[in-house]
């Protein structure tokens, strides 16, 4: 099973997630079909993507003729039955499990015997969509990132019947396309959406037992930490109605593990309307004439909340490779190349020391005498042995 720049390329959905999908395989000289069951969306993806192109002409990245033969590439089609030609299918429709499975049994009877089928969900299991097959070792999930021409990360997640030969096309397929791809189990939030839960809850659990406040967490993070955004940042840009979600369905995926229990003051702002940037209010005000407070710039009490955040990224990234998730080495890969972060987590946690880690996590495990604080197996082991992830 090969995939070469002859291979028609199928993408279910055209919001953003799909129009970025069908931009980048497209790019890639393939032949797109793009579906949507709501001929009004294909309109507005057709002039989005074409809008996206042409400031790549005037910013003179790309010629109006390669613009143009992107958009004549892809098809824009209101039924699935044009799908009969492809050999990958990437869906790209709403987080639901049962809109999910009717659009993977409608496109089996239609599409070749030996077409990929893949999911581009983030929060369901591979295991659930791929029920609804009555061939589901040709299905597995091809979780990009948003904005998908952008973000270089993809996660490939084969499920429990997905044969190795399509997991391996799959991966050569989006590799092909410039991305860096990683391997992770079906296992709830795959790499990125569990390992990165702590930057947001750990943040927010500061900032209700008051250890300082939104702009000063922020700027911790940023300046003594190095991450690009803060998590209130983050979370505000994210949009706290998605964001929320992600760490509500982790949570209870994972039997309510206190791990990833979601906080009251992130559900009190989803239930207020104040969902960040796009409601023009969340932790932070945007509208004109906001006035937001300005950090307080404590680098000793900066450093005490980066080293605290910090090591729950480190400990639940150890979780992901005990569990045998992931490798050390695609986690790290995931988190820097996914997420931004500004060094792999597991070579941050052999640059502090495995035993400072493991101290840090030992202490808050005292303190508060929560699951939540309790420190991996793995970084116990690996201290024990005085060893380190690399």
């Amino acid at each position: 099973m090969s995939m070469d720049q002859d291979t028609v390329i199928g993408v279910v959905g055209a919001g953003t997630m799909g129009q970025g999908i069908a931009q980048i395989a497209s790019t890639n000289k393939h032949k797109v079909y793009l579906y949507d069951a709501y001929p009004d969306q294909l309109g507005n993806a057709k002039h989005a993507l074409r809008k996206i192109l042409q400031r790549q002409v005037e910013k003179e990245r790309m010629s109006q003729e390669e613009v143009n033969d992107i958009m004549d590439r892809i098809h824009f089609v209101e039924d699935l039955t044009d799908f009969k030609e492809c050999s990958c299918v990437i869906e790209a429709v709403v987080e639901d499990l049962d809109i999910k499975q009717d659009v993977f049994q409608r496109l089996e009877g239609i599409v070749p015997r030996d077409c990929i089928l893949a999911t581009n969900t983030s929060s369901l299991s591979i295991a659930s969509i791929s029920s609804a097959l009555k061939k589901p070792k040709r299905f597995l999930g091809i979780h990009f990132f948003n904005p998908a021409p952008i973000m270089p990360l993809v996660e490939i997640v084969p499920g429990i019947p997905t044969t190795e030969d399509t997991t391996e096309a799959a991966r050569a397929l989006i590799d092909g396309w410039g991305k860096t791809t990683v391997l992770a189990k079906d296992t709830p939030g795959f790499i990125v959406n569990r390992v990165a839960r702590p930057f947001y809850s750990e943040a927010i659990r500061q900032l209700e037992e008051g250890v300082a406040d939104v702009p000063t967490i922020d700027w911790a993070m940023k300046e003594i930490g190095d991450f690009r955004m803060g998590p209130f940042e983050l979370m505000d840009f994210i949009g706290h109605d998605i964001n929320y979600k992600v760490t509500e369905t982790v949570f209870k995926e994972f039997f309510y593990d206190p791990r990833f229990k979601p906080s009251f003051t992130q559900k009190r702002l989803v239930e207020a309307g104040w969902l960040g940037k796009k409601s023009g209010k969340g932790f932070y005000d945007y509208g004109d004439e906001a006035d937001n407070p300005a950090p307080t710039k404590d680098e000793a009490l900066a450093q005490g909340i980066v080293d605290r955040i910090v090591a729950m990224l480190i400990n639940e990234a150890a979780d992901a490779v005990f569990m045998n998730v992931a490798t050390v080495e695609d986690v790290d890969l995931a988190m820097t190349k996914g997420v931004n972060y500004p060094k792999g987590l597991l070579k941050w946690a052999d640059e502090l020391g495995l035993d400072t880690v493991l101290t840090r996590m030992e202490k808050l495990q005292d303190e508060y005498g929560e699951d939540r604080y309790r420190p991996n197996p793995l970084l116990k082991r690996k201290v024990r042995n005085n060893e380190t992830f690399y």
